[in-house]
């Protein structure tokens, strides 16, 4: 019965390390030529505590989040975000990974004051960055 028992414990220890190991979800290819961009507030701006981040696309068209349409992914914003989201994982949805899963186009945000880094990244429908992935030029803002 002990020997059972530690074969079934074993076997839960093996699956979950697998599992740990396990690969991400399907990377989509993206097109030659796509690049995403901030358009608005311009590097280095100075700017109220509310400000309106607009988002730029070329290249591809942007769907809602679930939705599979070739050529197609939604904006996360990525404040103040060092490192970007690892490859063939979904983005994490945090304060600093912010999804907009609905297609939207723009946003405002409240911020502290101080300075701060925005950075778009293209998602596919399950939040999983494009290979190559597709990040926006990371911008400088200063909240007063």
């Amino acid at each position: 019965m002990k020997r059972i028992l530690l074969a079934l414990a074993l076997t839960g220890l093996v699956g979950s390390a697998m599992a740990a190991d396990a690969p991400g979800l399907p990377v989509t290819k993206a097109p030659a030529g796509a690049e995403v961009y901030i358009i608005s507030p311009s590097d280095g701006a100075t700017v109220g505590q509310d400000v309106t981040v607009r988002f730029g696309l070329k290249g591809m068209g942007v769907a809602p989040a679930g939705v599979a349409k070739e050529h197609t992914g939604h904006h996360h914003l990525l404040v103040d975000v060092t490192e970007l989201p690892a490859a063939g994982k979904p983005i994490p949805a945090d304060t600093h990974h912010i999804h907009f899963g609905g297609g939207q186009t723009q946003t405002t945000l409240e911020l502290a004051p101080g300075t701060h880094t925005l950075q778009l990244e293209l998602g596919d429908q399950n939040h999983v960055p494009f290979d190559p992935a597709l990040v926006s030029k990371k911008i400088t803002i200063h909240v007063k």
